[in-house]
């Protein structure tokens, strides 16, 4: 039985990790935009172009990858798209044109999009379906994102933007961990055939998966608009400098660290929607008190938005998988890049009117976003998933008694 459970836990650690390494260079991208600031004098506008390119060309091509994965299983694309992401972020800072870093960061935006239609579709199938597992995938990426902020402030204030190659090395960590996850997740025979059997079981539910696309999109607003501006924000309200800034956007990424682990514990006693929707409740509180409150406090209303935003984070992937059983890169492609790239799109937006009138101006219209949210979620059922779809066979016959019993 250990060496079963080994079989099984192993692939998806190390999917895990190595999905730690890719969403560094997503969280890098919002991590980088306070130096270019300050060290390129970029306006908001332009700094958040740059989120806008990496998001928007993820967003756009992951869907993509998702349908490929569909029909083909793609393994390989796991280390490559490591190592893409990776050198689109290690160039960002070394040429000084606006192009030539919104051309980097978009290839690093590719690199990511690649990886995680594949990389959900394989943790699916090593985990063998089960919600914990892709709480612990989903985690993975979490903590890389927490981490981007203090790998990038540490290198960048060091050596200033020249020194954005150093920020390959997460990159060269992750293809190889992606290498180990394949061979591990080929040990099991049978898990290629569940995986199969998950793509054809079952129909798909395209008004949920789409209803359930539209609450990930205000979600992701959200999330990428405070990714973006929250660093910056907090300087300005609290009048620390870079320090004050970077801890608070590793508030922000840390709490996916919390959010994940305990949305899959909760979703396992209440039901994933339910979660979904409390969670969207908790963000609308939340994200007020980021932008109202002033002072010290401003970090707990980070730490509650952070939690708000990621409990409900493995759950919207699975939740999507299960709408669309016979679509499962699809739903992870859209779920976890269309869905969230569009999120980005609005990054430009926040900063123009930043630059107009003010960050807490622009700030502001994140509060209701949740809130629609919510009402989106409350029009949603609990999926048919396979478990539930497929008859348990009958139970056996209990033996007539015999005569000598009876008598």
């Amino acid at each position: 039985m250990p060496i079963k459970q080994t079989l099984r836990t192993r692939p998806v650690a190390l999917l895990s990790v190595g999905h730690a390494c890719v969403d560094v260079y997503q969280g890098a991208v919002a991590a980088l935009v306070p130096f270019f600031v300050s060290e390129r004098a970029y306006t908001y506008a332009a700094a958040s172009g740059i989120v806008l390119a990496a998001s928007l060309l993820s967003s756009v091509v992951q869907p993509l990858f998702g349908a490929l994965t569909d029909k083909w299983a793609m393994p390989w694309l796991l280390p490559v798209s490591t190592l893409v992401g990776g050198a689109g972020v290690a160039l960002a800072g070394v040429g000084g044109s606006y192009a030539f870093t919104v051309v980097a960061v978009a290839v690093s935006g590719i690199g990511v999009a690649a990886y995680h239609p594949e990389a959900a579709r394989l943790a699916r199938s090593a985990g063998h379906g089960s919600h914990t597992a892709m709480g612990w995938f989903s985690l993975g990426g979490n903590l890389g994102f927490a981490a981007a902020p203090l790998m990038v402030s540490a290198v960048i204030t060091t050596g200033g933007l020249r020194a954005s190659p150093l920020l390959f090395v997460p990159a060269l960590a992750g293809a190889v961990l992606c290498a180990a996850a394949l061979r591990g997740a080929k040990a099991p025979a049978a898990t290629g055939g569940s995986a199969r059997a998950s793509r054809t079981a079952g129909r798909n539910d395209w008004a949920s998966f789409m209803t359930l696309s539209g609450a990930v999109i205000c979600r992701s607003i959200v999330f990428v608009g405070l990714g973006a501006f929250i660093s910056l924000y907090v300087r300005q309200r609290t009048g620390g400098g870079e320090v004050a800034g970077t801890a608070a956007l590793f508030v922000l990424y840390l709490g996916g660290a919390v959010g994940t682990v305990v949305g899959g514990k909760l979703a396992t006693r209440y039901g994933r929607l339910p979660v979904a929707r409390w969670s969207s409740a908790l963000t609308v509180l939340a994200v007020a008190g980021v932008v109202l409150v002033p002072g010290p406090l401003l970090y707990a209303c980070v730490a509650l938005a952070s939690a708000g935003l990621y409990v409900p984070f493995s759950l919207h992937i699975t939740l999507a998988q299960d709408y669309l059983p016979r679509r499962v890169g699809t739903a992870g492609g859209v779920t976890l890049g269309l869905a969230v790239g569009i999120g980005g799109i609005a990054s430009p937006l926040i900063g123009t009117v930043a630059d107009a009138t003010s960050l807490q101006t622009a700030l502001a219209p994140l509060i209701a976003l949740p809130a629609l949210g919510w009402l989106l979620l409350r029009t949603l059922k609990e999926p048919e998933t396979l478990e539930a779809t497929t008859p348990r066979p009958p139970a056996p016959a209990r033996p007539e008694p015999s005569a000598d019993a009876t008598a």
